[in-house]
């Protein structure tokens, strides 16, 4: 099975996650090449004085200092680098200008010849022939579990909320957002964690669902769960005054 991965080049989370990933998928499933896109935190482009300056204004100064270090040291630090860890694992870089859904973008991709897309921290909108162009279907993890806390940064409103469980869900990508039906699903109890914490915890977690559900679709015997929109929550990034609510209620970022 040769699998295409579309991510970002996120500094904190991914490239640890990306190298367990690499080791624990079965032999039968060969990553022929990855997409990965410029880091984009807030759901869209930005330049990085404009995430910088959000940063900072939404979350305060303390947050600010401690993962603007955070960046500062993973860009020395080659292990904490996705492109790093690709070359490390023999995992070709697929270089795409402009948008994921253009034509050139689908040729390219098409190229590698892919049976599955596999979707982790993408930060593009997928279209119809994005969708479509592997056999057996696009996949995306997102750490919630499906339908409630679709969107945004959903380890910071699950812990707002003070929902006691959490998790994570692997789902065949459609054209709405975090909409598609679910293969697999893994159920997480928050008990006293930072929201750090529980990203490390519930990212590691994704990478063996993914295992799992690669290896679901390599036997071709699964069951869907139902991505139900009637059930649904959706959530955008925050603001400071949920900032300040997510600390007044006792919450820590780490």
């Amino acid at each position: 099975m040769k699998i295409v991965l579309i991510t970002q080049d996120d500094p904190f989370y991914l490239a640890r996650n990306l190298d367990y990933l690499l080791k624990k998928l079965p032999p039968f499933a060969q990553v022929v090449g990855t997409v990965v896109a410029d880091v984009s935190p807030f759901g869209k482009r930005e330049t990085f004085t404009q995430k910088a300056r959000k940063t900072y204004s939404i979350f305060g100064g303390p947050f600010f200092l401690r993962y603007g270090l955070k960046f500062i040291l993973s860009k020395l630090r080659r292990q904490n680098s996705v492109r790093y860890v690709l070359k490390k694992h023999g995992v070709p870089l697929i270089h795409l200008e402009g948008n994921i859904n253009r034509p050139e973008s689908l040729q390219k991709i098409a190229a590698y010849q892919p049976d599955l897309l596999i979707s982790i921290a993408g930060n593009q909108i997928f279209k119809r022939p994005l969708i479509d162009l592997a056999p057996k279907g696009c996949l995306n993890l997102h750490t919630a579990l499906l339908p409630k806390y679709r969107g945004l940064m959903p380890s910071f409103w699950v812990m707002k909320n003070d929902e006691k469980y959490t998790g994570v869900s692997v789902f065949f990508v459609d054209e709405g957002i975090d909409s598609g039906p679910i293969l697999v699903q893994k159920k997480v109890e928050i008990g006293n964690r930072s929201q750090a914490g529980l990203i490390k915890y519930t990212k590691q977690l994704g990478m063996d669902a993914i295992v799992e559900s690669v290896e679901k679709i390599h036997a071709g015997t699964y069951e869907l769960i139902e991505n139900d929109a009637s059930q649904m929550t959706y959530f955008s990034f925050p603001t400071r005054e949920d900032v300040n609510a997510f600390l007044a209620a006792g919450k820590t970022f780490y």
